[in-house]
Parts: C-alpha cells; structure tokens; sequence
C-alpha cells in the first residue's frame, strides 16, 4: 500500500501519534510518515504517507499553506496558543473594519517574523521547546523572512478575531497572532487554529481521523490516494517498460530527450504508475531524483 491519506486531524493527539495509530493498523513493515506538523490543538488537513508514499516528502513538503481560526486579543502566552500560560495583559483595543484591513495589508506581503521559543526549531541538536518545558531560558530564535498571500481579519466579539491566512511554508501562525495583537497596541494569543489547505491536499479532500481508522481497520484503503494523483502539480512523460526498466537500476541516460521544458521536477509514468521523479539538468537530459518501488498486486486491489 503506497500513497497518502488526508486526514482532518482532530484537537488532541500530536501529530506524530496521529503517524503511530495509522502505523499500528498497518502493521510495523509499513513506514508511515507526515507532511507539516499541527499541534495537539490545532485541526484539519494532515497528509499521512503510506509506503513508497514516504519517498514523496521532498516533492510535497515546501508547499503553500491556509489557515483559518481565532486570535484572542487582551493576554499573551508562553506558547502563544491556548495552552500556555499568560505572561502578559493588554487593555483590548477598538475594532473596526478599516483598522482591521489597515492591519490585514500590514502583515500581506513578504514580512520578517521572529518564530516562537516554543517550537521545533533546534539548538544544539535540541529543540527549542524541550529547552523551554524544563525551564530552560531560551532566547527567541533568530527573525526569519516568510511570505503572506492573503490575510483576512474579522470582528468576533470585543476580545476575538476571526481570520484566514494563506502563507508560505515555514510562516508560524502563533507568531502573526503575537505581532497582530502588538500591531493594535494590545497582546494576543492563537486561540483556535485548523489547516484547510497544504499544497494541492484540500480539507475537502480530508478524512476524520475516526472514520480513517476504521477503513484501515476493515482493511479499506480506498481513503489512500496513489502517487501519481498526489504529484498531479508535477508534469509527467509516459515511457514503455525497457524505459522502466532501466529506469528502476538506475539508468539516468535513459531520460535522454524526455524531460519537459521549464520544468523543476517531473514524474516517470509506465503502466499507469509512478515510476520515478527526475530533474531536468539541460534541454535533453535528466537525472532520477527518487525511484519507486513497483506495486505489489496487493497494492493495486
């Protein structure tokens, strides 16, 4: 079995539980994987791989991301989400619409934004919130530049708003509720925080943890979805079984001629699957970036 499951992560398990329940209904010889961690609170779009599906991490890992949830405004946390405890209070501000689009066009665009000390970010080989957690005094990681497409803000209440943000990889949420709420001269915390969309995987497409577990454990896998479909972004060349098997010991010569113009990556197809992923490295030719195993007939049922 090889590919990748959407899960819609519920509040709760970390994300790496979510990887072992998933492992446990596929037995220990499966790997299994994820793409962008979500804390235990956070929900929505977690994209499980499964197999060969493991190999696809670099191709599907530095993708854009959306968001939707809740910054509550009057108090800062530690861990800038609701889990932490309050360091700091602030008088609430007044909102209204224009201040909030004048805030929204602030933030949109290519910004500086500094990470949170409660993060995976590492230092000396350790991450930062294992520092912070055994009482550690972290100083906050180096600022980092990450872009913002779309942020949208809205009144929920005196003390909450609502948005949606569609960012580049690597943009903490936490860290834009922190700076929105000194941005309005007051202090602010993630609240609520679900993932609707990361890369091509859509919440729509997403399936609740529970539902998932069954189907795995009825022996369904109908929820995977294969490689090549989860690489549709990746232009793709058909080749012919002396092709593949040249391909699958290795022969980069073999791409010779077929490698698509303009193009960072593209996936070898032969038989309807997923071959291999090359990178163009002139006009003519290419070399094999990951191969794949082929399927078992089991695989294909």
């Amino acid at each position: 079995m090889n590919g990748v499951i959407i899960i819609d992560k519920p509040a709760g398990p970390t994300s790496a539980e979510v990887v072992r329940l998933v492992k446990a209904r596929l037995g220990r010889k499966v790997r299994v994987g994820h793409l962008g961690t979500l804390d235990p609170f956070a929900t929505g779009v977690l994209p499980i791989l499964v197999g060969e599906g493991t190999k696809l991490a670099p191709f599907l890992q530095e993708t854009a991301k959306e968001y939707a949830g809740v910054i509550a405004i009057g108090a800062e946390t530690d861990t800038l989400d609701p889990t932490g405890v309050i360091v700091r209070t602030a008088a609430l501000p007044y909102l209204d619409a224009a201040r909030l689009e004048e805030i929204a066009a602030r933030f949109t665009g290519t910004i500086e934004q500094t990470p949170p000390v409660f993060s995976a970010i590492k230092r000396a080989g350790v991450p930062l919130y294992k520092l912070a957690r055994r009482g550690d005094t972290v100083e906050p990681p180096a600022p980092r530049t990450v872009e913002i497409k779309r942020l949208e803000l809205t009144v929920e209440g005196t003390d909450r708003l609502r948005f949606t943000v569609a960012c580049s990889p690597g943009m903490y949420v936490r860290s834009l509720a922190r700076d929105i709420g000194v941005a309005l001269g007051s202090a602010a915390h993630l609240a609520e925080l679900r993932r609707v969309r990361n890369g091509d995987f859509s919440i729509a497409q997403a399936v609740p943890l529970a539902t998932a577990l069954e189907e795995l454990d009825r022996g369904d896998h109908h929820s995977i979805i294969g490689m090549r479909d989860a690489l549709r972004a990746l232009p793709e060349v058909e080749v012919d079984t002396t092709i593949e098997r040249r391909l699958r010991n290795g022969d980069s010569r073999a791409l010779d001629g077929l490698a698509p113009r303009e193009a960072k990556f593209f996936k070898v197809i032969a038989r309807g699957d997923l071959v291999a992923i090359a990178e163009p490295t002139s006009r003519i030719t290419a070399t094999i970036a990951r191969v794949f195993n082929a399927d078992s007939p089991d695989d294909q049922a």
